[in-house]
């Protein structure tokens, strides 16, 4: 084992631990958006709108990256391929279903809620990635994922909570799906990245088709269907416009750095370390909103971190 394919392992679990902390902030900040004028007076609408908004600036965050770079139009050629194809069915998955539930779920159980619940993504991934990628897991890596998983279910868990409210059991059934959706949706991307064609689907070109693809499948289908785009033209003439957009960078950061992650070290691992996201949510909410430190948070996050060393250990499997 040379020095060179340890390196690169080591790359993709610090790109998949620094996605994590990207979509952690960039949780924090949808919350916030969806709580603010306009949206808080457009319940039902808020969450879809918002998700097609955000998947709009980071598709075009993307998009100008590429053109800068001048490598738009090759993105533009994969999509005409079967890795193309398959990555756009990965798109949808991880994109319009699973982000529009997980808006709803912020909407209907507040943000730790559905960030703890929707955790549980890496573990559905990591079975399909065992059963359908063949890649290998090792015991150690198994315990890590369940650590990860238990350790932010522990974060945002308050038993008082959990009672017969209709609207909470509705937004954790909502993060569910999402956790669903997300889990697919890595596997689908891993599976479209190992593509043969003239073109090789690298990451960067991965998930400019992914949000290409999101944004337009809200903004063909799903925004017109549901009577959305005064609430955007609305939104769109005031300043939350404006962090609507750098959310929408954090959300290119994020997905950008996991695609590259899953390219290297796989779905399941690369899942299990973006899963840590909600460590960063909680530790975002501490530091800028000023929620307070428990006991509870101590031990989640230390389960959190002792799953991710777990995880990222075999740096040279």
């Amino acid at each position: 084992m040379n020095v060179k394919s340890i390196k690169k392992p080591r790359m993709g679990v610090g790109l998949g631990a620094v996605s994590a902390v990207a979509w952690g902030i960039d949780t924090v900040i949808i919350g916030i958006i969806i709580a603010s004028s306009p949206f808080k007076q457009a319940i039902v609408l808020a969450p879809i709108i918002a998700a097609f908004m955000h998947d709009f600036f980071s598709a075009l965050w993307i998009s100008l990256l590429m053109i800068v770079k001048g490598e738009f139009l090759n993105v533009l050629k994969l999509i005409k391929t079967k890795s193309g194809a398959i990555l756009v069915l990965g798109a949808l998955s991880g994109g319009p279903l699973a982000m529009t539930f997980y808006f709803l779920g912020i909407q209907y159980a507040g943000v730790t809620y559905a960030a703890s619940i929707a955790s549980i993504f890496p573990g559905i991934g990591a079975l399909l990635a065992f059963f359908f990628l063949k890649e290998k897991m090792y015991g150690k890596t198994w315990l890590g994922i369940v650590s990860n998983i238990i350790g932010v279910i522990i974060l945002a868990y308050v038993p008082s909570k959990f009672n017969v409210e209709s609207n909470f059991i509705i937004g954790i059934l909502f993060s569910l799906g999402a956790a669903i959706f997300w889990g697919l949706e890595g596997v689908i991307g891993a599976w479209g990245m190992k593509g043969k064609e003239d073109i090789p689907p690298v990451p960067l070109y991965a998930i400019n088709i992914r949000q290409m693809t999101s944004a337009l499948c809200y903004g063909l289908l799903i925004v017109p269907f549901i009577h959305g785009f005064p609430l955007v033209f609305q939104v769109s003439s005031t300043k939350i416009v404006w962090i609507i957009v750098i959310a929408g960078l954090l959300g290119a950061a994020n997905y950008s750095l996991y695609y590259m992650s899953i390219d290297i070290i796989g779905a399941a691992r690369a899942q299990s370390l973006n899963n840590t996201y909600v460590f960063w949510a909680i530790v975002t909410e501490i530091i800028f909103i000023g929620t307070p430190i428990n006991l509870q948070f101590v031990i989640g996050a230390l389960i959190v971190l002792l799953g991710s060393v777990l995880v990222s250990g075999n740096v040279k499997s």
